[in-house]
């Protein structure tokens, strides 16, 4: 049986504390994001604070990457955003010890895919919600649940962060 995990966007920045709920509305994970930091850095819990993942801008790259760590540190996964995607987006998840995935889709109106290989692993969609500012993530059975939704968390921020960006140049622009 697939697990859905719900998530409202806007809540998804730095200096905040979220919680990842389960598809009943329960509190299942809390996502604390440390603002005091040169990069970004979230930490992922569980509901007894224990840390499960923490999930880091890597700066210094060509390209927008996240890596994502276990809770000694360790990389478990790097998500970079692809040079080339046309007509979609596309991300590149570079997971250590096992096999990679590739994230699909529309990622600003949050309704894309996570694959290993060609198999479909987890779903990422607005759909099943009413409420504007939340999604969903669908993980498929035998998957790594806090990994992916670390990895949708990561491509959020990313995805996110280049429409701040482009706000601030339009601002200037104008002000100019």
């Amino acid at each position: 049986m697939t697990n859905r995990y719900k998530i409202r966007q806007n809540l998804v920045s730095i200096g905040d504390d979220f919680w990842i709920e389960n598809e009943e509305g329960k509190r299942v994970f809390k996502v604390d994001g440390k603002v005091l930091r040169i990069r970004k850095t979230l930490i992922f819990e569980d509901m007894n604070g224990k840390k499960l993942c923490q999930i880091k801008e890597r700066l210094l790259t060509i390209k927008d990457t996240m890596v994502i760590e276990d809770p000694d540190g360790k990389d478990l996964a790097v998500v970079k955003k692809a040079l080339i995607a046309p007509f979609r987006d596309k991300w590149d998840v570079n997971v250590k010890g096992g096999p990679d995935l590739d994230v699909q889709g529309n990622i600003l109106d949050h309704e894309y895919s996570v694959k290993q290989g060609w198999n479909k692993v987890a779903e990422i969609s607005k759909k099943w919600f009413r409420l504007t500012d939340t999604y969903g993530v669908e993980i498929d059975p035998g998957q790594n649940d806090i990994l992916i939704l670390a990895v949708a968390i990561a491509i959020d921020m990313m995805a996110h962060d280049d429409d701040e960006d482009k706000k601030e140049k339009k601002g200037k622009k104008k002000k100019e």
